[in-house]
């Protein structure tokens, strides 16, 4: 399986739309300041999680998400608060 997710600073008005076939090891990494953009804005949470059986589909819906219709779907969807 692949997951596509979007994390949130918990202290700072950042977001992170990220895609990974080990949603835990990599949540991991982004607390653990191993991900050069993530580690600035740490610690992070879990807003939103999908799960898709096939890279290309995670990666398309990942690439979505940072789009500008894709942000305004997030923010339509509250999803960030």
């Amino acid at each position: 399986m692949v997951y596509v997710y979007i994390l949130k600073s918990i202290k700072y008005p950042k977001t992170y739309v990220g895609s990974t076939i080990n949603f835990n090891k990599r949540f991991q990494e982004h607390n653990n300041g191993q991900s050069i953009f993530t580690k600035r804005y740490k610690p992070w949470k879990l807003v939103y999680k999908e799960k898709y059986k096939d890279l290309n589909d995670a990666r398309a819906r990942e690439k979505y998400f940072k789009s500008a219709a894709g942000r305004r779907l997030i923010k339509k969807l509250n999803i960030i608060k």
